[in-house]
């Protein structure tokens, strides 16, 4: 194998530049604010199950890669804009941004999508509920009877609940798993699991199928030798849906 080079620093949104062997360097965009999936650490670089995968998965596309961290509202729009090539932010396969944008398959299972509040009472079926704007989980909620209170940021939504701004925050389990248990009992979990998406996958442009052919050779690969399930079990637990 060739030997890569894997950033370890966030680099700003610039044009493809080649390095000194010729090769293109692959730009790896991320939100960088949705733990454990992808985090800014103490360090300032990019971190997390996704940064740790994409990685690996770089290594076995004997790809050179760099991470660009962007905010989730525009996250789609700059990857169809070139200002980097593909999408690893915890984000789930829908029909709708399957016409927008192009997936490999999915490196996280399809996993539910739950309701956390203040306390057990807290109504999440007939309330104010937030949620993280442009997600799955926000057009849920637009779709039911609670009235729906939309942030730019995983973070502002729990903080809603938090602050008694929101009854209750809907967003996937595993994101607010860790939130609930280090809160205390300030958090608890309130309602049904809600199955949503079909897992987690990298967004690329239609018209790169090559590199997106690498990647899924890459994910099938780690599949079937076992390592994808293991950085599964390392970042989310044993209970982890897995393949």
């Amino acid at each position: 194998m060739k030997s890569i080079l894997l950033s370890t620093a966030i680099v700003a949104i610039t044009a493809t530049f080649a390095t000194a062997d010729g090769h293109s360097v692959v730009r790896m965009g991320t939100e960088g604010a949705y733990a454990p999936y992808n985090f800014i650490n103490d360090a300032g670089e990019v971190d997390g199950f996704e940064r740790e995968l994409g990685d690996e998965m770089c290594a076995r596309a004997e790809l050179t890669c760099e991470w660009v961290k962007n905010d989730w509202d525009s996250i789609i729009p700059n990857l169809v804009s070139s200002n980097y090539d593909t999408i690893m932010a915890g984000m789930s396969i829908t029909d709708e941004r399957d016409e927008v944008i192009d997936f490999t398959q999915d490196y996280f299972p399809p996993t539910a999508s739950a309701y956390v509040g203040a306390a057990d009472g807290a109504d999440w079926e007939g309330g104010v509920v937030a949620a993280q704007t442009a997600t799955i989980q926000a057009g849920h909620i637009a779709e039911g009877g609670a009235t729906l209170v939309e942030f730019a940021t995983p973070e502002e939504t729990v903080a809603a609940v938090r602050n008694g701004e929101a009854d209750a925050v809907f967003a996937d389990a595993d994101y607010l798993a860790p939130l609930v248990e280090a809160s205390g009992g300030e958090l608890v979990f309130i309602g049904p699991d809600v199955p949503l998406g079909g897992g987690v996958g990298m967004g690329l442009r239609e018209s790169d199928a090559e590199l997106k052919g690498k990647f899924d050779a890459a994910i099938t690969a780690m599949k079937a030798d076992g390592s994808l399930n293991a950085l599964l079990v390392k970042w989310f637990g044993e209970d982890t849906a897995q393949y």
